[in-house]
C-alpha cells in the first residue's frame, strides 16, 4: 500500500496550518516541503516511494511548470514594465545571457568529460530564478519599488525565456554526442518553438475572448470565473501538434493577460494551482530526486553549485548595472537575490527523461544540489539581508541614490 500521496498532502496542510507564522520566520514554505520530502523519502522514513524516471515526476514536473509559466506571464504588465522598465531589461537582456555564458564556462573547466553544449545545457538549466524562494525581498515596503518589481519580472520571465534556449543546446548538445544528425535535431527543436508559439498565442487569445466576452454580458456564474485552464488548453494543443507544451503555456499566458487588460483576477486559479504543484514539487523533490543522490556528491559538483549561486549570478548582475549609478550595495544584494528553484528541478527532470545525453545523471545531480542550497541560503537571508540593505538606504542621502535606489514614496 502506497502512502506518498498522503504524505504530499500532509505536508501541504502542515504549511498551510502554520503559513502566517512562518511569514515572521526565515524559514519558507519551500524550506518545509523539502525538509518533508527528505524525511518522507526512501532514505529516511521510505513512506514516499516513487521512481525519479517513473510517469508520476514526469507528470507532476509538467504539469507544474505549465502552470506556473502560464501564471507568471499573465501577471505581466506592459504598462507596469515601461513605467519601470530600466532594472528587468538589464536583467533579462544583459545579466540572463552573461550568466548562461558564465555557466557553460565553469561547467566546462570543472566537468572535462562534458561538451560545450553540454555545459550550456546545465547553464541554461539553472539560469532562472524563482523569487518565491526570497519572498521576504519582494515584499518587504522599505525597498526601491523598482528593486523589488525589477526581482519579481526578472524571475516571471526568465524561465519562460529559458525554455527554447533549454531545447536548443539540448539539441546542440544531441548533434554533438552522435545521437543523431544536426539537421534532425534543430528540426525537432525548431517544431518545439513554432508549434508552441503557434498554440500558445492561439490558446491565450481565444481563452481570452471567450471570457472576457462571457463575463462582461453577465454570463459567467462567479465561482467560475476564477476556472480557466488555458494553460491545459495551450500545453495540449501544443503538445498535439508536437510542440513545446511549455513555451505554449508561457506565451498563452501574455496573450491571455494582454486581453483580459485590468480584469486580471478572472483565472486566478491558475496562480494557487501553481502554489499547490509547486509545494508537492518540493516535497516529490526532497523524497525521489534530491536524497538518493546525496551520496554521489563529488566537489567539483558542490563547487559548481557554490559558483552558480554567487559568481556565476552576480558578476553579470554588475556588468548588467554599469551606467545605473548603482552603489556597490545595491548591486551585491540584486546579483544575490537570484534564488534557483522550481523551473530549474523541472528542467532536470526533462533533461534526464527525454533529452537522454550521456552525462545527464551528473547534469540533474549538480542541478539538485544547487536547487537545495539556494532553498535553504536564500530562504536564510532574505529577511535579514532585505533588512540591512534596508536600513543602509535610509541612512543614505536622497541625492545620493540613482533612479532604483529611490525608497518607495512616503
Amino acid at each position: 500500500m502506497s502512502w506518498g500521496l498522503a504524505f504530499v498532502a500532509l505536508a501541504l496542510l502542515l504549511v498551510v496550518a502554520i503559513s502566517r507564522r512562518l511569514s515572521n520566520t526565515p524559514v519558507t514554505p519551500q524550506m518545509v516541503f523539502l525538509a518533508v520530502g527528505v524525511l518522507v523519502g526512501p532514505k529516511v522514513i521510505g513512506a514516499l516511494e516513487v521512481r525519479p524516471g517513473g510517469d508520476t515526476v514526469r507528470t507532476l514536473a509538467e504539469a507544474t511548470l505549465s502552470v506556473v509559466l502560464f501564471a507568471d506571464a499573465s501577471r505581466i504588465s506592459i504598462r507596469e514594465l515601461r513605467r519601470e522598465y530600466s532594472l528587468p531589461l538589464r536583467l533579462l537582456l544583459v545579466g540572463l545571457p552573461l550568466t548562461i555564458v558564465a555557466g557553460a564556462l565553469v561547467a566546462k573547466a570543472l566537468f572535462g568529460a562534458l561538451t560545450f553544449a553540454e555545459a550550456a545545457v546545465l547553464a541554461v538549466l539553472l539560469a532562472p530564478t524563482d523569487a518565491a524562494l526570497g519572498q521576504a525581498v519582494v515584499v518587504d515596503e522599505r525597498l526601491p519599488e523598482e528593486i523589488r518589481e525589477g526581482l519579481n519580472v526578472e524571475s516571471g520571465l526568465n524561465d519562460g525565456l529559458c525554455v527554447p534556449l533549454l531545447f536548443v543546446a539540448i539539441a546542440a548538445a544531441d548533434v554533438e554526442s552522435s545521437l543523431e544528425g544536426a539537421g534532425h535535431a534543430f528540426a525537432v527543436a525548431a517544431e518545439e518553438i513554432g508549434f508552441g508559439l503557434l498554440a500558445g498565442m492561439a490558446a491565450g487569445l481565444l481563452a481570452g475572448a471567450m471570457v472576457l466576452y462571457g463575463s462582461r454580458r453577465a454570463l459567467v456564474a462567479g465561482p467560475w470565473r476564477q476556472v480557466a485552464p488555458v494553460a491545459a488548453l495551450a500545453y495540449g494543443t501544443a503538445t498535439g501538434l508536437g510542440g513545446s507544451g511549455f513555451i505554449a503555456s508561457f506565451v498563452a499566458g501574455v496573450c491571455f493577460g494582454r486581453v483580459l487588460g485590468n480584469e486580471r483576477e478572472i483565472g486566478r486559479l491558475n496562480e494557487e494551482l501553481g502554489d499547490i504543484l509547486g509545494g508537492a514539487t518540493f516535497v516529490v523533490f526532497g523524497a525521489v530526486l534530491l536524497a538518493p543522490e546525496l551520496s554521489h556528491i563529488s566537489w567539483q559538483m558542490a563547487l559548481y553549485a557554490l559558483a552558480s549561486l554567487t559568481v556565476v549570478r552576480m558578476v553579470p548582475v554588475a556588468v548588467s548595472l554599469l551606467g545605473s549609478g548603482a552603489r556597490p550595495p545595491t548591486v551585491a544584494f540584486v546579483g544575490w537575490f537570484g534564488p534557483r528553484g522550481l523551473a530549474s528541478i523541472v528542467f532536470a527532470v526533462i533533461v534526464v527523461l527525454e533529452a537522454h545525453l550521456p552525462p545527464g545523471e551528473t547534469i540533474a545531480r549538480v542541478a539538485y544540489l544547487t536547487v537545495a542550497a539556494s532553498t535553504i541560503a536564500h530562504g536564510l537571508s532574505a529577511a535579514p539581508l532585505a533588512g540591512r540593505y534596508g536600513r543602509w538606504l535610509a541612512g543614505r542621502p536622497p541625492g545620493s541614490l540613482s533612479e532604483i535606489e529611490l525608497p518607495p514614496a512616503g
